[in-house]
């Protein structure tokens, strides 16, 4: 009888365990698929360059504010670095069209290489078909003869 009551408090000990035990994280499927490496690329250049404009900018303004020498160096400085970050987030779009062109698009409904997959997955099949009933013809006696009279 002892053994039970130990066995029972052992089991009810390890649940209660469990039941305060909580991973650090849970890990969840993605909702968004992950860019393509060169428009990631792109992207992560895009974002260093405008936060470095941003940087200028401000520094700039405060020169200004000052009164400081370094005034006018920093805002043709942010000028110029504004034309880059721009060249920058135009350069994440162009990437992402190209890579899409040269890879066909997914997600959109209508798009034209899913199209083309299917009507090529079509013609595949047919074919596989095909080539099964050719098959099963020559291994049934392969003389043409394709009923039992």
């Amino acid at each position: 009888m002892v053994d039970s009551v130990d066995s029972a408090r052992g089991v009810g000990q390890d649940r209660q365990d469990q039941q305060y035990y909580r991973p650090l994280w849970v890990e969840e499927p993605a909702r968004r698929r992950r860019l393509p490496d060169p428009v990631r690329t792109a992207a992560v250049r895009a974002v260093l360059l405008i936060a470095v404009t941003l940087i200028q900018a401000m520094v700039a303004f405060l020169c200004t504010m000052a009164g400081s020498w370094l005034a006018f160096p920093m805002v043709i400085s942010s000028v110029v670095s504004t034309i880059a970050a721009t060249w920058g987030a135009l350069d994440v779009w162009v990437t992402r069209q190209v890579w899409n062109q040269r890879h066909g698009v997914v997600s959109v409904p209508s798009s034209t290489a899913r199209a083309l997959r299917r009507e090529r997955r079509r013609a595949r099949r047919q074919e596989r078909v095909a080539a099964r009933t050719q098959e099963r013809i020559r291994r049934r006696g392969g003389a043409g003869q394709l009923s039992h009279s």
